[in-house]
């Protein structure tokens, strides 16, 4: 099927004028119910056998504070790595092996409780990015570049909303609407300098901005992690969820940026917004092939 074909306006669509593809159609409407329509709060109730909300429920004082310096410690240690070795290795799936590294890093998280967060959210937090990063590269990402690496970094905030978050609302171009200035500025900086200083303003707002919608996913994880009875093998089960929910991010966010680099912007945010605001995506009519 060419482009060419797909440009007439297909009968029971309205007359709408698609540019886009079945197959990159269908591939945007499955970014749409990652992105929007999933959350790790609604993972994890799951999970615990318990119908809650983890946005609603109160992180004890002491363990907000640990969950907030874990996290921003975990972004550091992310940047890092984000520009350190992901460049030049062959598009592979190693899936199955960044999922068995931090189960393996949440079963001791679950068994040791909060102690061991500090240390294991970093573990965690880094073997997440090397499977983003694969993720992103099978996509056609180019990896060598500044901008790709916080892009990679920038999946970490792409779940800031608890189990009630309203479905029906487009929020993941709001998120990059509201970071695309902090993302512009480091990419910039790492460009010109060709090095990662941490303590430099830009990249300071820019694991700032992460860290602080990181660090709700995190406490829901802590509670979750928290429920009696889980224990070591409750935090590896936990954990597992936890990569998965942000694989699942990572391949929605870097599907839309393929085929914004094919499609253009515009059209690609128009009918992102369109899938979003319908009630059932199955029923948006994607192109005639």
């Amino acid at each position: 099927m060419t482009l060419e074909q797909t440009d007439k306006p297909h009968p029971s669509d309205g007359g709408r004028r698609s540019d886009m593809s079945a197959v990159d159609h269908a591939a945007l409407m499955e970014a749409v119910r990652r992105l929007e329509r999933n959350s790790l709060a609604l993972r994890l109730a799951n999970l615990v056998g318990r119908q809650v909300s983890f946005a609603t429920q109160l992180v004890p004082a002491r363990a907000a504070q640990v969950v907030g310096k874990a996290a921003g410690a975990a972004m550091r240690v992310a940047l890092r790595a984000a520009f350190a070795s992901l460049n030049g290795a062959p598009v592979r799936d190693r899936v199955g092996f960044h999922r068995a590294m931090v189960a393996a890093s949440g079963a001791a998280g679950g068994a040791l409780g909060l102690a061991s967060l500090p240390v294991e959210l970093p573990v965690s937090t880094a073997l997440m990015l090397r499977a983003i990063a694969d993720i992103a590269r099978a996509e056609g990402e180019d990896l060598s570049q500044p901008e790709t690496a916080l892009a990679c970094l920038q999946v970490f905030a792409l779940d800031g909303r608890g189990a009630e978050a309203e479905l029906s609302e487009s929020s993941y171009f709001a998120l990059r609407g509201l970071m695309a200035r902090s993302v512009t500025e480091a990419a910039r900086f790492v460009a010109s300098r060709g090095l990662i200083d941490e303590t430099a303003p830009a990249l300071v707002r820019f694991t700032t901005q992460v860290a602080s919608r990181f660090g709700v996913v995190v406490s829901q994880k802590f509670l979750a992690q928290a429920t009696p009875v889980l224990g070591a093998l409750g935090g590896a089960a936990v954990n597992l969820a936890f990569i998965e929910h942000f694989q699942s991010l990572a391949k929605g966010h870097f599907t839309v940026r393929r085929l914004e680099r094919k499609y253009g912007e515009a059209l690609v945010k128009a009918e992102y917004a369109r899938i979003a605001a319908a009630r059932d995506p199955d029923e948006i009519v994607t192109p005639a092939a």
